[in-house]
């Protein structure tokens, strides 16, 4: 029977026109929907270098903030972002990576550890500001550490954790099933699975994960406004109890002033951030690519 009596004879032949016609609007709408959104990515990124670039000097990355336009830079801001990302990263990766592999390979699969991962999973989901105001309570107020290095750290580590711990656990879950039952049955322990067989093969998407999530991290300043980051700073932080400033509150300081020089200054600080932003997904793409080549071999 050939195709067309068969399409005949069960009437399939009008029901796989419908399903054409209804992929080819949905690609269409897909298509629209991809060009408006380059589009007006683009045009930003046009006005925002046309403005900026003419700003963008060694001497705006290398000098602190000024009244004056012709003497202002970032540099403060910038050493605060390396400061509060640096610790921000000494927490989240021990942590982060650790709870993803207890809830996977030893917490029992009880009521207890399904309400946990649900908590986890809507915690990746709350609003910047949120985090933002519990650092202010918890770490400004309760704790006694102030508008520090460390409760910016501890603020943004809140905010990106549930990040981290989602996507180690999506990374730990690629490994197969069939590895580590060969490992157990050549003798070998829980935690020789883990750091042997499990680890190595799950690091690649482990850090893809991590650094994705710091580079959230460094693009968040509703978090560092709450805990009232410092717009205004003329020296670089020393140690973790130091007032600290950040990229994203310095952009939004000039662009809030009224002077149109102010705003190209914050272009300027845009493209730096956005440089930061572009160098952390390469990097990102680069420790995965050279992870699994490694695994693979």
């Amino acid at each position: 029977m050939t195709d067309e009596n068969f399409n005949k004879q069960y009437d399939l032949a009008p029901h796989s026109r419908g399903r054409r016609t209804k992929s080819v609007i949905f690609y269409l709408l897909l298509l629209t929907a991809i060009g408006v959104s380059f589009t007006g990515l683009l045009s930003l990124i046009i006005e925002i270098s046309r403005e900026g670039l003419p700003w963008l000097s060694w001497h705006f990355l290398t000098e602190f903030p000024s009244r004056f336009t012709e003497k202002a830079g970032m540099k403060s801001a910038i050493m605060g972002t390396v400061w509060v990302i640096s610790f921000t990263a000494l927490i989240i990766i021990p942590v982060g990576i650790g709870a993803a592999f207890y809830l996977e390979e030893y917490a029992k699969k009880n009521l207890l550890s399904k309400i946990i991962e649900i908590n986890i999973s809507n915690l990746a989901g709350v609003p910047s500001i949120v985090y933002g105001l519990l650092g202010l309570s918890v770490f400004v107020y309760y704790m006694g550490l102030g508008r520090s290095v460390l409760a910016g750290a501890l603020t943004l580590s809140l905010l990106v954790l549930p990040i981290v711990i989602v996507v180690s656990r999506e990374a730990i879950r690629t490994v197969p099933e069939s590895h580590k039952q060969a490992a157990y049955a050549l003798g070998a322990n829980r935690f020789q699975v883990v750091y042997k067989i499990i680890l190595p093969q799950a690091i690649p998407g482990i850090m893809t994960g991590t650094i994705l999530a710091l580079s959230r991290a460094i693009g968040e300043a509703a978090p560092m406004i709450a805990i009232s980051a410092l717009v205004y700073l003329t020296f670089v932080p020393t140690n973790p109890l130091d007032r600290f400033s950040v990229m994203p509150i310095q952009i939004f300081n000039w662009i809030s002033r009224p002077q149109d020089e102010f705003r190209g200054l914050a272009a300027a600080g845009i493209i730096v951030l956005l440089i930061t932003l572009i160098a952390m997904n390469a990097l990102a793409i680069y420790i995965r690519n050279r992870t699994q080549i490694r695994s693979e071999e």
